[in-house]
């Protein structure tokens, strides 16, 4: 009896102790206390993310502005709907002049210069097809892909004071976007220059999601897209495009993208392709020969040259 009341005792003392000794040493979070946070993990926490701008909507005054760059055509139109509409509209700038005049030469003269007219804006019309076309290096290059579907047409632009030309493109023989390349010296010669051009688009249509060299505006079933090529080839530009058709064209551009090329992996290994190292014979004479051999190795029905 006397052995077990002992070893009780030694128990539950133990017990207390043991009791006592975690009430020292357990961490500070368990009292109830929040653990200490470094300065540095203090600093790190507050450095927030930069706020991103949110972009307004287009207003219902700047998207009137932004019709007016339809200038009488619609999305959908074919080649022929659209050539009827310069039809129109050059009737109608020549009606005036053939109506002043009661000479018959004169009528003729004007009767005639209307036909050449239209004629010249329908031999503009191209097919971006395989081949290689003028305006492959311009400031439309981007507006187009070869083997695609797609087409253009092209108008100057050149009376009631403008000089400018507008470009019509087509997707499976549906128009899609207008580009106008717009007379650059509408800006100030002393400030043509890509700080002045997007003031003034600001200022036209408010203001727009940039891009790159592109200030974008979108207002539901068009969006305008203003480009600024003012450092390449000193030119500006602004288009209207069908945004849906737009999707879905540069899906099948980058289906239709021409696949790289890629060099043979022996040739690889000696180029020099930064351009790090002075070209040395003697040093490059065994890479060579190997590339030599190899190539050499598998002429016409896989027999050595």
């Amino acid at each position: 009896m006397r052995t077990n009341s002992r070893l009780s005792m030694f128990l539950v003392g133990s017990l207390l102790l043991g009791a006592s000794v975690v009430g020292t040493s357990a961490p500070a979070w368990a009292k109830g206390k929040k653990p200490t946070v470094s300065a540095k993990t203090k600093a790190k926490a507050k450095v927030k993310a930069p706020p991103v701008k949110k972009i307004p909507p287009v207003s219902a005054d700047a998207k009137k502005k932004m019709a007016t760059l339809f200038a009488g055509f619609k999305f959908g139109m074919s080649k022929d709907e659209v050539t009827s509409v310069f039809s129109k509209q050059i009737d109608a700038k020549y009606e005036d002049q053939i109506k002043a005049t009661s000479d018959i030469s004169a009528q003729d003269r004007l009767r005639a210069n209307k036909k050449k007219e239209l004629a010249l804006i329908t031999k503009t019309y191209i097919a971006f097809d395989a081949k290689p076309s003028p305006w492959d290096v311009s400031i439309i290059e981007d507006e187009f892909a070869h083997n695609t579907g797609e087409a253009m047409l092209e108008q100057w632009e050149n009376t009631d004071g403008k000089n400018q030309r507008r470009f019509f493109f087509f997707h499976d023989g549906k128009l899609y976007k207008m580009f106008v390349a717009l007379d650059l010296s509408m800006l100030p010669a002393d400030q043509q220059n890509s700080e002045t051009f997007q003031r003034m688009m600001f200022g036209q249509y408010g203001v727009g999601e940039i891009q790159g060299a592109n200030i974008i505006w979108r207002a539901g079933e068009f969006d305008v897209r203003a480009v600024d090529k003012i450092k390449m080839i000193s030119s500006i530009g602004i288009a209207v495009e069908d945004p849906a058709e737009t999707k879905t064209l540069v899906a099948i551009r980058e289906t239709n993208a021409p696949k790289k090329v890629e060099t043979n992996s022996i040739i690889k290994s000696v180029i020099d392709t930064d351009g790090s190292q002075a070209p040395d014979v003697k040093q490059n004479a065994n890479a060579v020969d190997a590339v030599i051999k190899a190539q050499g190795t598998s002429g016409v029905g896989g027999k050595t040259r």
